[in-house]
């Protein structure tokens, strides 16, 4: 997978699962599919729950909605708890 040979080119190395990487390129969403097989999951299965995700999805497609839960990202992300902590890096 291209996003996977991106990541070894840049130096990831994978080791345990959820363990620190380099870097970690997800694919988030395709064009609403829905999909899991060994190599691929969609929507990423765990982008419901990140407000590290959610929030710059609200900054440029507030209205783009979850194939499988149908909630918009502005409505998953108001669903999260403010204990995710994240800090905005200023461009």
């Amino acid at each position: 997978m291209l996003l996977q040979a991106t990541e070894r080119q840049l130096g990831r190395v994978r080791g345990e699962p959820n363990g620190p990487r380099i870097l970690d390129l997800d694919l988030l969403d395709y064009h609403g599919e829905v999909m899991d097989t060994p190599s691929l999951v969609l929507p990423h299965p765990r982008l419901h729950e990140r407000r590290f995700v959610l929030m710059p999805i609200v900054d440029i497609a507030p209205d783009w909605r979850h194939p499988i839960l149908g909630l918009t990202a502005a409505q998953l992300l108001a669903r999260l708890s403010s204990e995710q902590q994240i800090e905005r890096n200023p461009c």
